[in-house]
């Protein structure tokens, strides 16, 4: 039994996105540029947020930690994707290990952080002179803190699993990054219990967030129904205006995230 847990591979090889030398050194530069467009959009929403007084809101407060963890997100995986354009790309399966968990815990937070934009949407336009006590700095920082208490739970469910791996079956991952499918493909040890974790806690953290969003979204849709219906006017333009920013940012990030989360590597 002793033996079953010892990790005879002590480095991995990143394959990337792609064995084709032509198309290496245009897409170093693409994704290099992406990069630096995130890099430099997400670190200027954070600083912003921080000088203006007048964005110290709950709504820029869930902003500023969705930037955040973006920008955590993008640093994890694309500096050591873009190594793999220009040479071999190695990885110790310490930093494996370490990149697959900080990869999990930030889509983790992606999902609960766009959930708590949901909510304080809801409760600004259906709640409003109930908002100041509903969304308080106290509650917004305990919601944060809930957040990332997912976000470390989840990533450590799965490291947990895979750390009781052996891979004996060979050292090349046909991927850009440490991620659980072809790592699984990989082991020469049974990966029953990390495949049921993974349809968990990604069911969970998939599921559970989309469902709150959606009900918190009809919730609204339907109050500013509601009032149109009984005053026969408009609902303000600024309360408009921030439902459409909040179901932009929701629906773009949960797209994103549902495919970070789902698709296998």
């Amino acid at each position: 039994m002793a033996s079953e847990n010892v990790c005879s591979v002590k480095e991995f090889i990143l394959l990337g996105l792609t064995q084709k030398p032509e198309l290496q050194i245009p897409l170093f530069f693409l994704f290099l540029g992406i990069y630096v467009v995130s890099m430099v959009g997400n670190l200027g929403m954070i600083v912003l947020i921080i000088l203006n007084p007048h964005l110290h809101t709950p709504m820029y407060y869930f902003l500023f930690n969705l930037s955040f963890t973006d920008l955590c997100y993008s640093s994890v995986i694309t500096p050591k994707m873009l190594v793999s354009f220009v040479k071999q790309n190695t990885i110790s399966h310490a930093e494996c290990m370490t990149q697959l968990f900080f990869f999990a815990f930030f889509v983790i937070d992606e999902c609960y952080i766009l959930t708590a934009m949901a909510y304080d949407r809801y409760a600004a336009i259906c709640k409003p002179l109930l908002y100041q006590v509903t969304m308080s700095y106290q509650v917004c920082h305990l919601m944060t803190f809930g957040v990332y208490v997912m976000g470390f739970v989840g990533s450590m469910a799965h490291i947990v699993c895979m750390l009781n791996l052996s891979f004996c079956d060979g050292n090349i991952i046909n991927h850009y990054m440490c991620d659980i499918p072809p790592l699984l493909k990989l082991s020469c040890t049974s990966t029953y219990i990390n495949e049921l974790v993974v349809f968990i806690v990604v069911g969970v953290n998939v599921t559970v967030p989309s469902l709150t969003i959606f009900i918190s979204y009809t919730l609204i849709l339907s109050n500013i129904l509601g009032i149109r219906w009984l005053v026969g006017r408009d609902l303000p333009e600024e309360a408009v205006g921030d439902l459409k920013k909040g179901l932009i940012a929701d629906a773009t990030y949960e797209i994103e995230l549902g495919d970070k989360q789902m698709v296998p590597g």
